[in-house]
């Protein structure tokens, strides 16, 4: 019975961790408004290794729209802006040879569109993601009929396995329709 317990928590955990990775995700599609967040995730190569721009940069928003971008070494700054060409971002920097400026564009319907779909990505990932988890723990708890734990409890805790990947699944679904909101919000 402690062995069922420790997997239904061990389940539980990693689709907690599932939905914070899910809610970091979504926080780099932003709607409209600049953010340091949006480039969360970018690495450069720095000395022969990939690192985070904000492990070799200042980041910060001097207005809605605008993000800027310092690095602590001038001769990095063109590695900078290729990265966040290739990044996959949407953004076009400028460099005026000391500072990386990126102008947000606003958001038309069809950006907006697109991002939502970005966001339909994350969510069916994140989805995928809980299952698999869910998968996992059943596996794990029908391998203990083997050890010699009764069939009627190994059912029950698949059971709750289930009710709690239920409960996870809607907690994505609640997080997109908000996520969904903030994007079409003009």
């Amino acid at each position: 019975m402690e062995e069922i317990e420790l997997y239904l928590e061990d389940a539980k955990e990693t689709m907690e961790g599932a939905i914070k990775h899910l809610i970091i995700e979504l926080g780099k599609i932003r709607a409209g408004k600049a953010s340091p967040q949006m480039l969360e995730g970018l690495q450069i190569e720095y000395y022969g290794s990939m690192t985070p721009l904000q492990n070799v940069a200042t980041i910060n928003t001097p207005d809605a729209r605008t993000i800027a971008i310092k690095p602590f070494e001038r001769k990095i700054i063109n590695d900078i802006e290729k990265a966040i060409r290739n990044g996959n971002l949407g953004f076009s920097p400028s460099n005026d040879g000391e500072m990386i400026r990126i102008s947000v564009p606003p958001l038309n319907e069809e950006r907006r569109r697109e991002l939502v779909k970005r966001a339909k990505n994350e969510i069916e990932t994140a989805k995928i993601n809980i299952r698999n988890i869910r998968q996992d723990a059943n596996n794990s708890l029908r391998k203990l009929t083997k050890e010699g734990v009764a069939e009627d409890l190994v059912k029950i805790s698949e059971e709750r396995v289930q009710k709690l990947t239920d409960g996870f699944i809607s907690k994505v679904d609640q997080i997109f329709n908000a996520k969904e909101k903030e994007i079409m919000e003009v």
